[in-house]
């Protein structure tokens, strides 16, 4: 006999706690532990600094895909950046969202400066493409 929904009771969907160690801006020393805020800032760091594909550690869905988009117009360069930074962001569920990007084109660099939205509150981000 298949059990019908009623005997399973009702399933509940609840969040891991996010502590994780933390890493100094230079990423080279741990000091201690960090849980909420701070560990989904850096979280989105690692993300945002993990090629996709790169590394057979990671799954598929985690890090950005922004290498190989060198050599594009800004006006292609500028919006596809931001589709893949905040796609790539999406994939952690304590984070909600990205928004308010501001480009800033040197040279051969593209500095984005935005805003990162988490269930913990909003953090600003850069990233040089």
């Amino acid at each position: 006999m298949i059990p019908n929904g009623s005997a399973l009771g009702e399933i509940v969907r609840e969040r891991l706690p996010g502590a994780t160690f933390y890493l100094e801006e230079d990423m080279k020393v741990v000091r201690g532990m960090v849980d909420g805020h701070e560990a989904v800032r850096q979280a989105a760091w690692f993300i945002l600094h993990t090629e996709r594909f790169r590394y057979v550690i990671y799954s598929f869905d985690y890090g950005t895909e922004l290498q190989g988009l060198g050599g594009s117009r800004d006006s292609f360069l500028f919006p596809e950046i931001k589709r893949r930074v905040t796609e790539a962001l999406l994939v952690d569920d304590r984070i909600i969202g990205a928004s308010e990007f501001v480009f800033d084109r040197q040279k051969s660099r593209v500095a984005v400066r935005f805003l990162v939205h988490t269930i913990y509150g909003e953090t600003e981000m850069e990233l040089e493409v």
